[in-house]
């Protein structure tokens, strides 16, 4: 899998505290995209198992989010999720695709995705209202036992997070908050 960067331990990209992995690649390109440094090549190839170890071995997640680029260009995504789930832990998955497309192109995949969320991003129709979404068009599903629409997390604001690693300055969580904040 091509791998822009991860946060091992997030509270911004999901509900409970994630392991946040970011692909490489997307052929959507979305107008207004917070994430425009991932639409082309580059990252780093890791291996599933490789991902799997450095997940498992992170204490205290509730799950992993998978953002993007997009996540669905990865060809072993359904491995990378099933894995995940078979270590007990949740899976978010980001997409800009509709989930009767993924249904379509990936079956099986949303079999191992606890919350989906779906659409391309919209710039004329941002959103800050809802957690994690980011225009109107976009949706979010639960797919498994493990949430219910009523969770009172999803209905908590929008969050940034901001540390400092080895590289520097990290800012993960709503785009438009981490830009009020720096300023």
């Amino acid at each position: 899998m091509r791998i822009a960067h991860v946060v091992p331990d997030t509270d911004a990209e999901g509900p409970g505290r994630r392991f946040a992995l970011w692909t490489q690649g997307c052929s959507l390109r979305c107008k207004g995209c917070c994430n425009p440094e991932l639409f082309g090549p580059g990252g780093t190839e890791r291996s599933v198992d490789d991902l799997l170890a450095e997940i498992t071995s992170t204490p205290g997640i509730e799950g992993v989010s998978l953002l993007g680029g997009e996540p669905t260009e990865q060809s072993d995504l359904l491995a990378l999720c099933a894995g995940v789930q078979a270590a007990g832990l949740t899976v978010m998955l980001y997409s800009g695709h509709l989930r009767e497309t993924i249904e379509a192109r990936h079956p099986g995949l949303l079999d191992h995705v606890d919350l989906l969320v779906d659409g391309p991003f919209d710039v004329h129709q941002r959103d800050d209202s809802r957690r994690w979404i980011g225009s109107r068009n976009q949706r979010l599903h639960v797919l498994s036992s493990a949430y219910t629409h009523d969770d009172p997390r999803f209905a908590t604001a929008q969050t940034v997070e901001i540390r400092f690693d080895a590289d520097g300055l990290v800012v993960n969580g709503w785009p438009d908050l981490a830009r009020k904040v720096a300023r």
